[in-house]
């Protein structure tokens, strides 16, 4: 367990962990071939021993053939039985010692890739982390779960080549000197055999990369719209919208049908083409070998070595070949990975990184006029995405000339705005764990704290029907919740942090009304004399405000309690009531 410090809290010791993992590196993102250099060079001793254990293997088996002709011409031709056991033992010494490196060999391998797997994600996550909710703006979800679900595991294999790869290229130039001693134009059948393959395969390899570049785009596309689709399902059927984007969904995925079909066909071929001709290569060199062997100028038992020699090299060509079609795919997911990681963070720092201001300080927001003191419950409503503007500058997700005690917000170092400022949405990502991981990831507070944070959120019922209590299995993103009990979920886990200032958006629209009059009855009480932010239109939450702020057109246009507004504003009585029109249809 990684060792951690913790700092006291209404609902517990809340811990601030320290890095137990080593160091991931600076990636290279100068280019696809950049990024797979710095991928081994972050792990050479084992690329290194994957490399020997691969070119040892290839070796080895180069050498059964050798001792093949040996025995024949040593043992069975000259009818010597001392010198034909001996050449047998020596082979069988040679099969077990190729068995045990090719075992060394491929568990190297499997850790090389699983190193260069694991170094690409956790790099993809950290930049998600510095691009923080810009990235759900300019990467598409379903993008970026094709990124860590298959590309990362193609980029992975690309790294196969640093072993057996680098093996078959020596047992190549192995057996070619090999053939050179038993026959030179052997030998330059060999050599000259494979460039032609490489001639011949190459075009098609060309076009099977632009087709899986396009296909893969495809794929990204219409991927974002099925993960859009089902986590706005609720809305679209609402506002009538699913068959509208059902027919987006057709017409997409006939695309990618079509795409696929056009890489199936290029693959067919290019499988079709790398399977036969290495066959034709070995007839043609056998061939020449029994002419050879015929007219005199090779004994039976070179004949038969240089058959073997053929036969074995096929498995080097077969691996350069295959190693090949890997380094394709691998290159075209290094590409579209590579456009998640150069993408920068928006401007919202100036990097002075100075300290905060002291605790209770206020927030000013100048480019709308919103004000929020220190200590109160303000609400903001909006008719438009004037609120979220609003909080997005409040927890600096975007650039602005934001004031937090008379301190520029963006001034200050963003690790301390992310600790003291929390901006809990309903997009808040719920990572797969018990209830108890859930919603206490760093695992600082007691049972009792998380339970009455569930209780202020309205959630008793997600513990009590969850078999297990807080022991009971939550899915990634809570599939296994209701829509209701995830959001009153996120809020919980949002109320245990315990910030100094809290923001929330639209934290009760997915319940129902008698259990959100009773959430905003105990969530005032619970934030009673801390600094709380309530972006919503619903009544039962801004009656329980101290302050109410409407916005018009992402500015201030009146601020009030909820009843002197409802009193003074038609606009905001029409506001809040089509809100809670709205909101008494919501499903729990």
């Amino acid at each position: 367990m990684p060792e951690t410090t913790g700092v006291p809290g209404p609902w517990g010791t809340r811990p601030l962990p320290r890095s137990a993992l080593p160091p991931t590196g600076t990636p290279d993102l100068r280019g696809p071939l950049r990024y797979v250099w710095w991928l081994i060079t972050s792990q050479p001793w084992r690329v290194l021993r994957g490399s020997f254990y691969g070119t040892l293997w290839m070796v080895g088996l180069v050498f059964p053939p050798y001792l093949l002709a040996r025995a024949i011409d040593d043992g069975l031709r000259a009818e010597d039985p001392r010198a034909l056991v001996q050449w047998a033992g020596i082979t069988a010494v040679v099969a077990v010692v190729t068995a045990t490196v090719s075992i060394l060999r491929h568990r190297t391998m499997s850790l090389v890739r699983a190193d260069a797997a694991h170094r690409t994600m956790r790099v993809i996550t950290r930049h998600s982390t510095v691009l923080g909710a810009s990235l759900s703006r300019r990467v598409s979800s379903g993008e970026l779960s094709t990124v860590q679900a298959s590309d990362v595991l193609r980029i992975a294999q690309i790294l196969t080549m640093t072993g057996p790869g680098v093996g078959a290229v020596v047992a190549y130039a192995g057996v070619s000197v090999l053939l050179f001693t038993i026959s030179p134009p052997l030998a330059a059948i060999v050599v000259l055999g494979v460039p032609v393959l490489a001639a011949v395969i190459g075009p098609l390899m060309g076009r099977l990369h632009g087709h899986q570049s396009v296909y893969r785009e495809h794929q990204g596309r219409t991927t974002a719209l099925a993960a859009d689709i089902v986590s706005g399902l609720r809305v679209l059927c609402g506002v009538g919208g699913r068959a509208h984007f059902a027919r987006r969904y057709e017409d997409r995925s006939r695309d990618l049908l079509h795409q696929g079909y056009r890489v199936s066909e290029t693959t067919s071929w290019f499988q079709a083409v790398s399977a036969c001709l290495p066959v034709v290569f070995l007839g043609a060199v056998t061939w020449v070998a029994a002419r050879l062997a015929v007219n005199g100028q090779i004994t039976v038992g070179e004949t038969v070595a240089v058959y073997a020699y053929v036969a074995v090299l096929i498995l080097p060509v077969f691996f350069i070949i295959e190693g090949a079609s890997a380094m394709i795919e691998g290159l075209v997911s290094v590409r579209r990975t590579l456009d998640l990681l150069t993408l920068d963070p928006p401007p919202t720092g100036s990097g002075r990184d100075l300290p905060g201001p002291e605790e209770g300080a206020e927030l000013v927001e100048p480019d709308s006029g919103v004000r929020v003191p220190p200590g109160l419950t303000t609400a903001l409503v909006s008719a438009d995405s004037g609120a979220a503007a609003v909080v997005d500058r409040l927890g600096r997700y975007t650039a602005s000339e934001t004031l937090w005690g008379g301190v520029p917000l963006r001034d200050v170092g963003i690790g301390e705005v992310r600790r003291r400022v929390l901006v809990s949405d309903n997009e808040s990502y719920l990572f797969a764990g018990s209830l108890r991981e859930v919603m206490d990831p760093h695992g600082g507070h007691p049972d009792t704290g998380i339970r009455a944070a569930l209780h202020v959120a309205g959630a008793d019922d997600v513990l009590t029907s969850m078999p297990d209590g807080l022991d009971s299995a939550v899915e990634p993103q809570g599939r296994n919740l209701s829509g209701g009990q995830r959001q009153r979920v996120r809020l919980a886990r949002a109320l245990l942090a315990d910030p100094e200032v809290l923001v929330l958006v639209e934290p009760t629209s997915a319940v129902d009304a008698h259990t959100e009059s009773t959430i905003a009855e105990r969530l005032h009480e619970a934030r009673t004399g801390r600094t709380t932010v309530v972006a919503g239109t619903s009544p039962l939450l801004l009656d329980r405000a101290d302050r109410v702020v409407q916005l018009v057109d992402g500015r201030v246009a009146a601020v009030g309690t909820h009843g002197e507004l409802l009193a003074d504003r038609p606009d905001y009585r029409a506001l809040v009531f089509r809100g809670a029109s709205e909101n008494e249809g919501d499903p729990e």
